[in-house]
């Protein structure tokens, strides 16, 4: 009888203990699954925008060059219009200096790649924005996060399957602080993903009707 009351206390600890593990996993994944489906209900939005990414890169560019704008907190928005598109914002951490994502921010990405595949967000088309916080040179800032748009768009493409065509992307810098109050902030370090437009699927050519096929020919018998 006490070996018997012996394994019953073993196998009760043995099932606590896996309880405690199991709990906090479950708590994971419905958190994870919250914010999914959060992500979804900002992102699943219709918002046409007839952004010029192109424009925008040599705009911001040009800035620097000409070294307008000296001091971070003056420095108005390059693109003001981003901020009335529906959008979720985000953090990723890179190495020091680099595009190189780190794996603890594979598990955010994922989040955002399954909202992105949604049968909810499928129709509509998303650019992903970079900014770096004020801190070095602005023209270093503004290619650093370029690669780091590029970077992300590439790990949700390549590593979680979404279309390409319908994912942009645009670095920023620090032309488009968040915290313009704060230019050396974190905050001003995060990421958009940004609702800009329905995505387009080209129809296929419709073949030709068995009628109009067999017209010609048919008619060639007759005269025959």
């Amino acid at each position: 009888m006490m070996r018997s009351g012996r394994k019953l206390r073993a196998i009760g600890l043995l099932l606590g203990a896996l309880c405690l593990v199991a709990w906090p996993m479950a708590a994971a994944r419905a958190q994870t699954a919250a914010s999914t489906a959060d992500i979804i209900e900002k992102l699943a939005v219709e918002a046409e925008s007839d952004i010029d990414l192109a424009a925008l890169r040599q705009q911001a560019a040009d800035r620097i060059k000409a070294r307008a704008d000296a001091q971070p907190q003056k420095r108005p928005p390059i693109a003001p219009q981003l901020s009335k598109l529906p959008q979720i914002r985000f953090d990723v951490v890179f190495d020091q200096d680099s595009s190189l994502i780190r794996p603890a921010s594979y598990q955010t990405i994922g989040s955002i790649a399954d909202a992105l595949t949604d049968p909810k967000t499928r129709p509509y088309r998303y650019l992903i924005v970079d900014h770096v916080e004020s801190a070095g040179r602005r023209d270093h800032n503004l290619i650093l996060s370029q690669r780091r748009a590029e970077s992300i768009r590439d790990v949700l493409v390549n590593t979680f399957k979404v279309s390409p065509k319908r994912l942009q992307a645009l670095g920023l810098g620090e032309e488009q602080l968040q915290d313009i109050n704060r230019p050396a902030s974190p905050a001003n370090a995060r990421v958009q993903i940004i609702a800009i437009g329905k995505f387009e699927t080209a129809e296929p050519a419709k073949p030709a009707t068995p009628a109009a096929q067999k017209g010609p020919a048919a008619a060639k018998k007759k005269k025959r």
